[in-house]
């Protein structure tokens, strides 16, 4: 594996909320829009490039620990420390639906590719599958010994795969609401997963300083990057599935696939 090193300079910065913010999300449409939770219980939404609020979204009576957007951008979701999930239809600024049943933080969120499900993870160890459509839980997934960090679900909409502080990923079956497969290689917190967007694969982050990269057909590991210097905070394919980008809490790692490369990216807080 071959490797380069650029910096990147930070463009735009601008206070967001009255309050630490805890978490954002950029819609998955034209990824031109972006929602804001922060400690003062409120989602603010923005344009892209802006550092004016478009939209300032209210309800929750504590503060907000993750966000996200359906697929169209016409809704956009946050749970809260207190356990409970709201959902505002955007273009009215109205709450649409309140969820609860989780006993502590919500800790991840996720839109079903194509259905009107909501998955959920939380400090309770539990992940719940709600149908938005109407206010209650379908079914609650039980097994993981810690937090739930991160949840997605399978590009064709059949599988919920979670990870968890446990260090474990696990891969549930929506039909069964089993658990078909589980991932053990992490030595600690798995902290983000990521789905290839044309190849049946999967990339798992860790506090372990490690991103390993899963078969879906044979459910082998394929392959493990070298330690970061700090654990891995977020990763994502880029569209077309060229390369991954891996984030630490003051690098940027790109992975390429054709020729392997690996281009590091060092953060600096100055600016260009």
């Amino acid at each position: 594996m071959t490797f380069q090193s650029k910096r990147a300079w930070r463009l735009q910065e601008f206070a967001a909320h009255g309050g630490n913010v805890n978490c954002l999300a950029l819609g998955p449409k034209k990824a031109r829009l972006m929602a804001t939770g922060g400690e003062d219980r409120k989602v603010n939404l923005w344009t892209i490039g802006s550092p004016t609020v478009t939209l300032s979204l209210s309800g929750h009576t504590s503060g907000i620990d993750c966000v996200g957007f359906d697929e169209s951008e016409e809704h956009v979701v946050a749970g809260s420390a207190s356990g409970t999930i709201k959902l505002w239809n955007i273009d009215k600024a109205q709450v649409v639906r309140t969820l609860s049943g989780h006993k502590a933080n919500i800790s991840a969120l996720a839109f079903h590719t194509y259905g009107k499900f909501l998955a959920s993870g939380s400090l309770d160890t539990n992940v719940r599958l709600w149908d938005t459509r109407r206010q209650g839980c379908i079914y609650t997934y039980k097994g993981h010994g810690g937090r739930i960090n991160c949840l997605k679900f399978s590009p064709d909409g059949k599988w919920i795969v979670t990870g968890s502080e446990d260090g474990t990923v696990k891969m549930w079956d929506l039909g069964t609401s089993k658990v078909i497969q589980e991932f053990k290689q992490h030595s600690a917190g798995v902290s983000c997963l990521e789905f290839h967007p044309c190849e049946f694969l999967l990339a798992t982050g860790s506090s372990d300083k490690t991103v390993k990269f899963w078969d879906l057909e044979t459910f082998d590991l394929v392959s493990t990057t070298s330690c970061e210097a700090k654990p891995i905070r977020q990763i994502v394919y880029d569209p077309k599935g060229d390369a991954l980008f891996s984030g630490a809490e003051d690098s940027l790692r790109v992975y390429g696939w054709e020729p392997a490369e690996c281009t590091i990216v060092s953060v600096s807080s100055g600016e260009k």
